[in-house]
């Protein structure tokens, strides 16, 4: 048998085997440990032979299930989407895509695919997550695999099943963040901090959260934790969107009666924000004016109460407003600032984060001189 071009994208392209190719298909298909090792309909069946050989071309990922939603085989496109390494089949569907397989929706989907009226198919959503890779957002179409012997008596479930999944992550996340990215505009014209603070509180928020990654202290702190951040942080002050213009503008202090209404804006921007599938996003916004020793607003949270998320952006702000000239003071050095927020450390900020910003202090100076306003 001639190679192939691994380049198929649909059923139909993938080329016709002849009866001459069977002894070849059968030793390249077994050779593979995981079905040579199962007891599964898979072994030794011409028909299935093929059904493997096609959706090994395949570029969109493909498994083969039982009735039961063990896979029984998977296409290096899955494999590199979902698992990334080699393993040993059968497992169930669930362990690729726990915790988004609840009980609850596993049973709908077994009780579909067993199901004549539905045609013993189904299609729908799941989503995967792994702490060193983004998260993966599917859609999942499970159809039955008859061979010739079973076509003309269809009316029990078959013991195969195709599974397709169409990975619409990278769509998905174009069209969440260009509706927020808009509204983060908006606000823009509220406030008077210039696009590259928000640039710059992201990029710190993410360079601290990436020296989070290996700490087994903080094992929220995974691959979406940190692309979320670098995101999402921007959007703090998102609230003041709500903010009377005269109080954001006013260039001297503000009265008791003016610090209650500018008070209001992390409870507005987590309104604003709790439309995000992510809660760091209203977290972000709601908590990061709070304080380690419980002296900050809205709710005068205090430690651990207060979302990591928020704990990180709160430095990220603070620096990057000591650094920025604004109406009221000339900017700081990056050495006076550090020493103003080592000395907050246990008041206003988080003190292990603290420790690991000093450590890695000299990355900020360079954030803030590379994305310096013009």
């Amino acid at each position: 048998m001639k190679e192939q071009p691994d380049n198929f994208e649909t059923m139909e392209e993938l080329p016709e085997l002849n009866e001459s190719e069977e002894p070849k298909i059968r030793r390249n298909t077994l050779s593979n440990k995981n079905i040579s090792k199962s007891n599964t309909p898979l072994k030794r069946n011409l028909p299935h032979l093929r059904l493997m050989t096609n959706l090994g071309f395949c570029k969109i990922p493909a498994v083969l299930f039982d009735s039961k939603l063990n896979i029984l085989w998977e296409n290096n496109s899955y494999r590199k989407l979902f698992v990334q390494s080699d393993r040993d089949l059968p497992v169930n569907l669930v362990s690729d895509f726990s915790p988004f397989l609840t009980p609850p929706m596993l049973g709908n989907i077994y009780k579909t695919i067993i199901d004549k009226n539905s045609g013993f198919s189904f299609r729908g959503r799941v989503e995967s997550k792994h702490r060193n890779r983004l998260s993966i957002i599917a859609n999942l179409i499970i159809t039955p695999y008859f061979t010739k012997k079973e076509e003309n008596s269809v009316v029990s479930p078959p013991p195969l099943y195709i599974g397709l999944f169409d990975n619409i992550s990278k769509e998905n996340k174009e069209l969440l963040e260009g509706t927020f990215l808009t509204l983060l505009e908006a606000s823009k014209l509220k406030d008077n901090d210039t696009g590259n603070h928000i640039k710059r509180v992201g990029t710190y928020s993410r360079s601290i959260s990436e020296k989070l990654f290996d700490n087994q202290k903080y094992t929220e702190v995974n691959t979406d934790f940190i692309e979320n951040i670098y995101f999402l942080a921007p959007m703090h002050d998102v609230g003041k969107i709500g903010t009377p213009d005269n109080i954001l503008t006013k260039p001297g202090p503000l009265t008791k009666e003016e610090w209650i209404i500018m008070k209001e804006h992390p409870k507005s921007g987590a309104l604003i924000l709790s439309a995000y599938p992510d809660p760091m996003a209203a977290h972000i916004a709601n908590f990061h004016h709070e304080k380690w020793d419980g002296k900050g607003y809205p709710y005068g949270f205090s430690e651990q109460l207060i979302p990591l998320a928020a704990r990180i952006v709160a430095i990220a702000d603070v620096y990057d407003a000591l650094r920025m000239k604004r109406s009221y003071k000339d900017p700081f050095s990056h050495s006076k600032t550090m020493e103003i927020i080592r000395e907050d450390a246990g008041s206003h900020f988080d003190p292990d984060l603290i420790d690991i910003f000093l450590k890695y202090n000299k990355e900020f100076d360079s954030i803030f001189e590379n994305l310096r306003d013009s």
